[in-house]
């Protein structure tokens, strides 16, 4: 069973979990398709958000942005725990896969399809009947496991030689594989555009043998969750409309940056924070 609000074409299409966080606040939504489809919505987009989601939490946040959700017992849970020794994640519920068919069929011709599995939920190859002129793939889902308590630890991305393959670009973060040079080098050499974010330190891009490294402006860090999300999202869509992938690091890291600087979903840049951030990057 699935709930489908819109059948209206969109620009960006989303897929992949909405997902419960436990915080010390209590619960709120989160999800890589969450901060994603904000992004591409304050970037002037028409939006879709396919997912499977239980209900318990409103999907509030997310006014205005027709979402297409299987329904499930759980949402996809997560929970982090900082130590002394850092953060450790734990998936506390799992939402089941999601299956390309309910994604309605004025969708799959969306100008950018976006991948954002968070566990696993998404298969890494589209079917053949998906069209976009950009598909973008942020792969953290797939380099994500958990032990039977639900401690989150790295693991393989097994479909990653097709994905890549099928991708137009391609962003993850440092920590999704562990600082594993050797794993980032081998996805440089498949995937035609491949962008690495380093928190604070900015971002590196790898395109046609070469890269480069951007240095993310100076802020007031608050909350860094979704950085890396809005990143994705104003990447893939500058990307698309330049057909430049060092412009396009370039606008997504001046997002990222405005993005860490408030908590939760209220660090999604808004309208004229892009067209700053777009007057910026053409100075």
């Amino acid at each position: 069973m699935f709930h489908m609000v819109s059948l209206e074409p969109v620009d960006y299409l989303v897929i992949g979990h909405i997902t419960v966080d436990i915080t010390p606040a209590g619960l709120a939504m989160g999800g890589s398709a969450t901060y994603a489809a904000l992004t591409a919505r304050a970037m002037g987009l028409r939006v879709g958000v396919v997912t499977v989601r239980g209900n318990e939490i409103p999907l509030a946040g997310l006014d205005g942005i027709p979402v297409v959700a299987g329904e499930a017992e759980h949402s996809t849970t997560f929970e982090n725990v900082y130590t002394a020794a850092g953060r450790i994640q734990y998936i506390r519920q799992t939402a089941p896969k999601i299956d390309f068919a309910i994604v309605p069929e004025a969708w799959k011709r969306a100008k950018i399809i976006h991948l954002a599995p968070v566990a696993q939920e998404v298969d890494a190859v589209l079917p053949g009947d998906f069209r976009p002129a950009l598909l973008g793939l942020t792969p953290q889902g797939w380099f994500r496991a958990w032990q039977a308590d639900g401690k989150v630890y790295p693991c393989a991305w097994t479909q990653s030689e097709a994905a890549l393959a099928q991708s137009g670009a391609v962003v993850f973060s440092v920590e999704d594989v562990a600082s594993d040079e050797d794993a980032i080098e081998r996805m440089a050499h498949a995937a035609r555009v491949l962008a690495v974010t380093e928190g604070a330190a900015g971002a590196r891009l790898f395109w046609h043998g070469d890269s480069r490294r951007f240095r993310s402006p100076s802020v007031n860090e608050v909350d860094p969750t979704g950085a890396g999300d809005v990143f994705a999202a104003a990447f893939f869509v500058r990307l698309l409309n330049t057909r430049d992938p060092w412009e396009a690091a370039r606008f997504a890291n001046r997002m990222a940056a405005i993005s860490v600087t408030r908590p939760g979903m209220l660090g999604v840049p808004t309208s004229a924070e892009v067209k700053n951030c777009f007057m910026e990057v053409m100075d």
